[in-house]
């Protein structure tokens, strides 16, 4: 009898000691880059809730737009006691040693939208150069000739450079035979719609005002952009595409000063993000993963373990698609709305 005490308390022993392994309220931390986006707070939201329904608990960091403090961020979340991280990432090439650190540590890292380059981290995003081409084909269906301008994201964002491939991709035979003229053309920092701006007014003043479509590479560039044709009565004259789905650019949308706004259901992004932390977290390697697939598109071409989830255009003429989807009421979509000006309003 004393003999099958004592292997039922080794296996007891052992038991304890693997459970953690599959038990459930892991810690999944989630590191910001600039939560002050509107875009985020939808994201945060759907990781909340994925992580409730599987019993699982969130903590977070904003970075606030800065690449140091989100290296530090990052370490206190992993000091908090995190079991999987995923990181939005300011700055991808200067926080390669908090990745480092926490992959080292056995702590699985997705990386979510932005590319971290780095094969020992997950990669969760929608296909960017997909964005971009819907992007430039809708400006370009609505102005396929004159002088475009350029607004990219930050340099520091690889999903800048993706998207602008993808807008080449769809307008590169019109900038060569010369029916499309590139004048103007540059980054964003930090994303932020007041950098946009003020890259939209410069470009504005050097081609007085000679700009007949702007390729805006998200919403809140968009929105710098409108602001600075607004001031020169262009508004709604000129097409201006963006990405995100923002309440205020489906807005413009119906209003018609925003061309296009590709729609990324950041609630399906912020899901899938949450359910794959926590399965990398209970031991599931990433090639187990649902819909994996090998990217090597980055700078640096290195295989990246990958989801990539599809995005939409959302225009005038599809506007109802979000309103349909609760992504936005129709009264937030709709404002200020002159009748029968748009058929998602009437």
């Amino acid at each position: 009898m004393k003999s099958v005490l004592k292997l039922m308390a080794c296996a007891a022993v052992i038991t304890a000691v693997h459970a953690p392994a599959f038990a459930k309220d892991k810690i999944i931390g989630v590191s910001w880059s600039n939560f002050q986006e509107e875009r985020w707070k939808t994201d945060e939201a759907a990781i909340k809730k994925a992580l409730a329904a599987s019993g699982d608990k969130y903590i977070s960091a904003d970075a606030q737009s800065s690449a140091a403090k989100q290296l530090t961020d990052i370490e206190s979340l992993i000091a908090q006691g995190a079991n999987a991280l995923i990181v939005l990432a300011q700055d991808s090439s200067a926080i390669g040693p908090a990745i480092e650190k926490a992959t080292a540590e056995g702590i699985p890292v997705v990386g979510y939208d932005r590319l971290i380059e780095n094969p020992k981290a997950f990669y969760i995003t929608f296909d960017n150069k997909e964005v971009g081409r819907l992007q430039a084909k809708e400006v370009f269906k609505a102005k396929p000739e004159g002088n475009y301008v350029f607004i990219k994201g930050s340099s520091s964002d690889p999903n800048a450079d993706f998207l602008f491939a993808g807008q080449m991709e769809v307008l590169k035979a019109a900038i060569d035979s010369g029916k499309i003229k590139n004048v103007g053309e540059a980054y964003t920092d930090g994303w932020k719609p007041e950098n946009a701006q003020k890259n939209m007014e410069q470009f504005l003043t050097k081609n007085n005002n000679k700009v007949d479509a702007v390729v805006a590479s998200n919403d809140g560039t968009a929105g710098g952009a409108i602001a600075a044709l607004t001031a020169q009565g262009l508004a709604g004259s000129v097409p201006v595409s963006g990405q995100d789905g923002d309440a205020a650019a489906l807005n413009r949308v119906a209003l018609g000063t925003q061309t296009v706004s590709v729609w990324k259901d950041a609630r399906e992004l912020g899901k899938n993000a949450a359910e794959i932390a926590v399965a990398l977290a209970d031991g599931k390697k990433m090639d187990e993963i649902k819909g994996v697939q090998t990217f090597s598109g980055g700078p640096k071409k290195v295989p990246m373990k990958s989801v990539f989830l599809t995005p939409m255009a959302i225009t005038k003429d599809n506007l109802n698609v979000v309103i349909d989807a609760g992504w936005i009421t129709k009264a937030a979509a709709c404002q200020g709305v002159k009748a029968g000006t748009t058929k998602a309003c009437n």
